[in-house]
């Protein structure tokens, strides 16, 4: 029976999704992967056995599909500028 670990809703709907995990220091993309959503607050959740067909997948040298370049952005204070020198973007309240 399903339990949110987050919201502790206990309804879920059965979905595909990916998701990034970073492995030793590097970023990977697992692609479609079978996952209970919960249906209050989005938390993903896998089976012991997806996440230990993920876990060989990523570490037992399982060969990508394809590769892809991803733009990376660090969080910074709001005080922060961007490497540019130009404040950062606020939404406007108006």
């Amino acid at each position: 029976m399903f339990e949110c670990a987050v919201c502790g809703c206990k309804e879920s709907r059965s979905e595909v999704v990916d998701e990034v995990f970073k492995i030793d220091g590097e970023y990977v993309l697992v692609e479609r992967i079978p996952a209970e959503v919960c249906v209050r607050c989005g938390e993903q959740s896998f089976s012991l056995e997806t996440a230990e067909t993920v876990r060989r997948m990523v570490n037992d040298g399982a060969i990508p599909t394809r590769s892809i370049e991803m733009r990376v952005f660090q969080f910074a204070s709001m005080e922060m500028s961007n490497r540019t020198g130009r404040p950062l973007r606020h939404a406007s309240s108006d």
